[in-house]
C-alpha cells in the first residue's frame, strides 16, 4: 500500500477526477442578510483553497460547475455580476495556478460571453496548456444535455457514417474530449440531483451529497467526501 495522503487516505483509494457542483452561495448570503452576487463572490473566494487541498492529495483532474445554460434565465443584474465575476477571477487566478502547475480548461460555450472575457479565457488556457500538476476545468455556459447535441452535430457536419459512431468516437466530440470520467461527484448546500451535469460522462460516478454550502466547503468538508469515496466498491456493472 501506498504512503497515506494527507487526510490518512491512502494514494490508490483517491479519485483520478473529481467533479464539483458548487451551489448554496445564495442560500448562504441569504442567511447572512448579504446580497446573492456577494454570496457569489465568496463562493469564488473558495476555489483557490478547493484547488490547493485537491492538489495536495494528489487529484489530477478538477472540474468545476460555475455556470449552467439554464443560469441565464437568473434575474439580469445577478447574471451580469457573474459574468464581471467570471472575468475578475480569470484575471486574478491565472498566473497563481501556472505557477502552481496547474492547467486550465473551459467547458460549455465561448459564443454568448464578451470578446473580451473569451480572450481573458483563451489566454488563459494558453499560458497553461503544458501545466501537468493538476487539470482545472471550468463548466460556464455548460449544460449536459447541449453537450450532447454540440457532440451529435459535429459527427453530422463531418459526415460520419451511422454505423462508424460509437461510444469512442462521440466522447472525442465532446467538450471533454481529452478527460477521464469523473470519479466522484460532489454537490455541496444539500440538494440531490445532477442539474444538466456531466450526463454522458457520469455514468459510472460515485455521487457525494453534502449539506454543506459551497462557501463553507473547506479542508475538512473535502477530506470527508475523498474518505467516503475510498470506502466505496466500483464494479462498473460487473
Amino acid at each position: 500500500m501506498t504512503e497515506p495522503k494527507p487526510g490518512g487516505i491512502p494514494a490508490e483509494s483517491l479519485p483520478t477526477h473529481v467533479a464539483i457542483i458548487m451551489d448554496g452561495n445564495a442560500r448562504w448570503a441569504g442567511r447572512r442578510n448579504l446580497t446573492r452576487l456577494q454570496g457569489h463572490r465568496t463562493g469564488t473566494e473558495n476555489v483557490r483553497r478547493v484547488v490547493e487541498t485537491f492538489a495536495n492529495y494528489g487529484i489530477k483532474y478538477l472540474t468545476l460547475y460555475a455556470f449552467s445554460t439554464e443560469n441565464w434565465k437568473r434575474p439580469e443584474g445577478e447574471v451580469k455580476g457573474l459574468l464581471r465575476l467570471l472575468n475578475r477571477v480569470i484575471r486574478k487566478e491565472t498566473n497563481a495556478l501556472h505557477k502552481k502547475g496547474v492547467r486550465i480548461r473551459h467547458l460549455g460555450r465561448l459564443d454568448r460571453l464578451s470578446e473580451k472575457v473569451q480572450q481573458e479565457i483563451e489566454n488563459a488556457i494558453e499560458l497553461t496548456k503544458d501545466n501537468t500538476t493538476m487539470t482545472l476545468s471550468i463548466a460556464f455556459d455548460y449544460g449536459g444535455r447541449a453537450e450532447i447535441v454540440y457532440a451529435a452535430r459535429s459527427l453530422v457536419r463531418q459526415g460520419v457514417p451511422a454505423d462508424q459512431i460509437d461510444e469512442k468516437l462521440f466522447s472525442a466530440h465532446l467538450y471533454s474530449n481529452g478527460l477521464p470520467d469523473p470519479d466522484l461527484i460532489i454537490r455541496t448546500a444539500g440538494e440531490m440531483r445532477l442539474s444538466n451535469f456531466l450526463l454522458w460522462q457520469c455514468a459510472y460516478s460515485e455521487f457525494y451529497f453534502t449539506p454543506v454550502p459551497w462557501p463553507e466547503f473547506d479542508e475538512e468538508e473535502m477530506r470527508k467526501a475523498l474518505l467516503a469515496y475510498s470506502k466505496r466498491e466500483r464494479k462498473f456493472g460487473g
